[in-house]
C-alpha cells in the first residue's frame, strides 16, 4: 500500500501545527476509536456486497495519522493521557497488519515504551509491555524484533526480579519477557538466561518441605503463573539436552502446586506437567515417572472434584482441564481442537501448540483470527504455510453462504416459535376444560 507524505509532516509540527490533532479523542474514547479504524477493515466480510465502494489508499492514510498521533501522545506529560495512548496502539496492533508503518517508527516506538516502563506506575507499565510484545508479533522473528528485545529484555528482567515492584507490573513484564524472548529466539544464552530469571520468580511458589500437604495462595500467586506460564512457552523451543535437564529439576516438584489454593495456578501447574510428560516422552519413548500412582491419583481428585468451598465456575474450569491432563499423563493422549480463521483451519493437538497458541490469543485477543490470515510470523510458527489469497468470488461466496445460514436460523426460529405456540394453546384448553 503506498503511503501518504501529506500528513505525515504535520504531527511533527510545534503549537501552530498543532500535533495535538488527536485531542477530540478523550482518555477513555480512544480506544474504542482506534479500534473502530482498524478491526472494520480487516475483515473482508465487513464490506456489504452492494454497499459504496471505500477508498482503502485514504482510509490507511486516515488510520497512520491517527497512529502517528498517539505515538507523540505516549510522550505527554499527563499519564492518563499516555496511558491511553498505547491503549490505543495496542489495539490498533492487535487488529490489522502495519509492517510497514512500524518498521520506520521501530525506534521511536521502543524509546517510547521503554521510558514509560521505567517512569509509568504500574497500569501505564502493563500497557508499555502489552505494546511490547504486540511490537515484537508485528515485527517477527528478525534482526528488527532482536534490536527491540536487546533495549527492553533487561528493563524487563530488572523489574521482574524488583521485590519492591507491584505484583501487576511485574506480572506483565515477566509475560512479555517471555513472549518476546519466544519470538527473537535466536540467541540460546539469551533464551536461558530468560528462563533462569523466570524461574527464579515461579520456584518461590514450591513449598520449602517437600512433604507439605498444602500451597496457600498470596498475593504474588498471580505473578507466579505468569513467570510459570512465559517459562513453560520458552521450554517449547529449548534444545532437547536443555529440555532434559529441566524436566529433571522440576518434574518432581511441580505435583505441589497442584494443592495450591488458587485454581488458576492449579490449572497452570497441571497443563505444565502435560507439556513436560510430552516432551520426556518425544525425548525417551521409554520414559518412567517413578511417582506416577500418587500423581495420577492427585490428577483424578482435581478431575473430580466436588469440594463445596469451591466455586461453581473454578470447580467446571478445573474439572474440565484435569480431564485432559490425566488422559495426557496416563493415556499419552491429546483432545484435539479445531480453530477456524476465514476459509482455513488449524488442528491443535498436542500441549506444545495448546501452549503456543493460547499464549497469543492472550494479547492479540479477538485479532488472533485475523493474525493467523495475515501474520507470516505466526504461520510460520503454527507451520500454516504462505497467506491464502481470496479472490473476490471466493469472498462472495463466502458472504452468501453466511447470509443464507443467517435465513435458514431465522426460519428455523420462527417454526419453533409457531409450534412452541400450538402447545401453549392446547395446555391452556385443557386447564380451561378442567
Amino acid at each position: 500500500m503506498p503511503k501518504s507524505k501529506k500528513r505525515g509532516s504535520n504531527h511533527q509540527r510545534g503549537a501552530g501545527g498543532q500535533p495535538r490533532s488527536v485531542q477530540p479523542f478523550s482518555d477513555e474514547d480512544a480506544s474504542i476509536e482506534t479500534m473502530s479504524h482498524c478491526s472494520g477493515f480487516s475483515d473482508p466480510a465487513s464490506f456489504t456486497e452492494d454497499g459504496p465502494e471505500v477508498d482503502e489508499e485514504a482510509t490507511q492514510e486516515d488510520l497512520e495519522y491517527k497512529l502517528k498521533g498517539f505515538i507523540d501522545l505516549t510522550l505527554d506529560k499527563s499519564a492518563k493521557t499516555r496511558q491511553a495512548a498505547l491503549e490505543s496502539l495496542k489495539s490498533a496492533f492487535s487488529s490489522k497488519i502495519l509492517y510497514e508503518f512500524i518498521m520506520e517508527r521501530r525506534m521511536t516506538l521502543t524509546d517510547s515504551i521503554e521510558r514509560c516502563i521505567k517512569k509509568g506506575k504500574s497500569e501505564e507499565l502493563c500497557a508499555a509491555a502489552g505494546l511490547a510484545c504486540l511490537l515484537c508479533v508485528q515485527m517477527g522473528s528478525g534482526i528488527e524484533s532482536e534490536e527491540i528485545f536487546k533495549t527492553l529484555g533487561p528493563v524487563l528482567k530488572k523489574i521482574v526480579c524488583d521485590g519492591t515492584a507491584s505484583v501487576q507490573a511485574r506480572q506483565a513484564c515477566a509475560t512479555c519477557l517471555g513472549i518476546c524472548c519466544f519470538i527473537v529466539t535466536d540467541d540460546i544464552t539469551e533464551l536461558y538466561s530468560t528462563m533462569e530469571c523466570l524461574e527464579s520468580v515461579f520456584t518461590k511458589a514450591y513449598p520449602r518441605d517437600r512433604d507439605t500437604n498444602g500451597v496457600s495462595s498470596t498475593p504474588s500467586t498471580v505473578l507466579h503463573i505468569s513467570a510459570l506460564l512465559a517459562w513453560t512457552l520458552l521450554l517449547t523451543i529449548c534444545p532437547m539436552n536443555e529440555v532434559k535437564k529441566k524436566i529433571e529439576t522440576h518434574l518432581h516438584k511441580l505435583p505441589s502446586m497442584l494443592s495450591c489454593d488458587d485454581v488458576n495456578m492449579r490449572i497452570a501447574a497441571g497443563e505444565t506437567l502435560a507439556l513436560l510428560f510430552e516432551l520426556a516422552r518425544e525425548t525417551d519413548a521409554d520414559f518412567f515417572y517413578e511417582d506416577m500412582e500418587l500423581l495420577t491419583e492427585k490428577l483424578r481428585a482435581l478431575a473430580t472434584d466436588g469440594n463445596k468451598h469451591r466455586a461453581k465456575v473454578d470447580k467446571r474450569k478445573q474439572r474440565s482441564v484435569f480431564r485432559d491432563v490425566l488422559r495426557a499423563v496416563e493415556e499419552r493422549d491429546f483432545p484435539t481442537e479445531t480453530v477456524k480463521f476465514g476459509p482455513e483451519r488449524m488442528y491443535i493437538d498436542c500441549w506444545v501448540k495448546k501452549q503456543t497458541y493460547d499464549t497469543f490469543k492472550e494479547i492479540l485477543g479477538s485479532g488472533m483470527q485475523y493474525h493467523l490470515q495475515s501474520n507470516d510470523f505466526l504461520r510460520n510458527v503454527f507451520e500454516l504455510g504462505p497467506p491464502v489469497m481470496l479472490d473476490a468470488a471466493t469472498l462472495k461466496t463466502m458472504k452468501i453462504s453466511r447470509f443464507e445460514r443467517h435465513l435458514y436460523n431465522s426460519a428455523a426460529f420462527k417454526a419453533r416459535t409457531k409450534a412452541r405456540s400450538k402447545c401453549r394453546d392446547k395446555r391452556a384448553d385443557v386447564g380451561e376444560f378442567f
